[in-house]
């Protein structure tokens, strides 16, 4: 079967990347249509093709309005340009459509399958949700990363249940055998207290603020915030003590096997329950095999389940200082999450499983 994972903005290269290297590992020929990630490197393509053909030329700095501006001039130029390509495959994957109320009539003419990985827009602009609903409603199958997801757009939407499968998102264990992992900066290598980790884009929904009102009255640990911030960070280090430590910046491939290695608990402390389904951080928690601390959100929940974290109800900071203060305690208990991580990323949420239910989708769709 050939296929196309499309990803004009490469908002998420390391799934983009481990989903089509576990497809081409089932037999399929896979093409990663996608633009050039700006901010580090990203995993080298392992048996599947990449095409950077989105935004090629466009101006600004990441992030900036003039970048964000250049790729909406660029756009539907480049999803014509891509329509042409795609008839080269059976099936079109996308995992991102950058500009929603315009892609409905730019998708090429093959089977469509969509990835859900926000039920709705995280930080949603006027009219933006009603057209992520229209594209979703258009497509030939959605895959969302859990029960919660799909029950939450069937709630929402007319789309007909057979349509919307759940696959897991696979755990990042690529990240765990990289040749050349770099270590840890010096100052945060010198530190020798047991270290609770807080990893990924700094957002306001991922309850930082909580955070750091549960660990007030926690001693003898350190707290690492670590990722780079979309939110202002004054008032964070305003609320907190000196063993909040900040490493607000972009961590790279290389860099991050570190920080989980030496994080003993992973927290995820997430505030916002209906649009959320599943975390790339946490697939990074469950390939490292590490005790996890999250919110009882989306998906979360199914995670929970398989014995590899602790919930708390969002927005507790009573509830999140008892779950942190009890797993510094006791390494014992430390342990049997960390076993449960582990063995979560090579069964129930491997690639392996996540690239056969795929290819299951898209012999469905490939057939009608």
């Amino acid at each position: 079967m050939r296929v196309d994972v499309i990803d004009p903005s490469a908002f998420t290269p390391p799934y983009d990347r481990a989903l089509c290297s576990a497809l081409a590992r089932e037999g399929a020929r896979v093409r990663l249509i996608t633009s050039r990630f700006a901010y580090g490197e990203v995993p080298a393509a392992d048996g599947y093709d990449v095409r950077e053909d989105f935004y090629r030329r466009v101006p600004g700095a990441p992030g900036s309005r003039l970048r964000r501006v250049g790729k909406l001039v660029g756009h539907v130029p480049d999803m014509w340009r891509y329509r042409r390509l795609a008839g080269g495959a059976d099936v079109a994957h996308f995992q991102w459509l950058d500009v929603p109320w315009l892609d409905a009539a730019l998708l090429p003419r093959r089977p469509i399958v969509l990835t859900a990985h926000d039920l709705l827009p995280r930080e949603p602009r006027p009219g933006q949700a009603h057209a992520q609903r229209r594209l979703l409603a258009g497509a030939d199958a959605v895959i969302v990363h859990s029960e919660y997801g799909r029950r939450h757009l069937l709630s929402g939407l007319p789309l007909d249940p057979r349509k919307v499968h759940v696959i897991h998102h696979g755990a990042f264990e690529h990240l765990t055998r990289q040749r050349s992992e770099l270590a840890l900066p010096p100052e945060l290598r010198a530190v020798e207290a047991p270290v609770v980790l807080f990893f990924g884009l700094l957002r306001p929904y991922k309850g930082i603020e909580v955070l750091l009102e549960a660990w007030r009255d926690i001693s003898g640990a350190e707290l690492w915030i670590v990722g780079r911030s979309r939110m202002p960070l004054e008032p964070l280090r305003a609320s907190a003590d000196q063993s909040v430590r900040f490493v607000p910046r972009f961590i790279s491939d290389l860099e991050l096997p570190a920080f989980f290695r030496r994080a003993d608990v992973v927290v995820l402390p997430y505030t916002r329950t209906e649009r959320f389904d599943q975390s790339g951080v946490l697939a990074t928690a469950l390939a490292f095999g590490k005790p996890i601390v999250l919110s009882d959100i989306g998906g979360f929940g199914e995670v929970a389940a398989t014995g590899a974290g602790w919930l708390v109800p969002p927005d507790d900071p009573a509830a999140l200082r008892e779950a942190l203060g009890s797993l510094l305690r006791d390494p014992a208990r430390r342990e049997r999450l960390a076993g449960a991580a582990a063995a979560a990323a090579a069964g129930e949420f491997s690639w392996r499983l996540a690239a056969r239910k795929t290819l299951d989708v898209y012999q469905t769709v490939a057939r009608h």
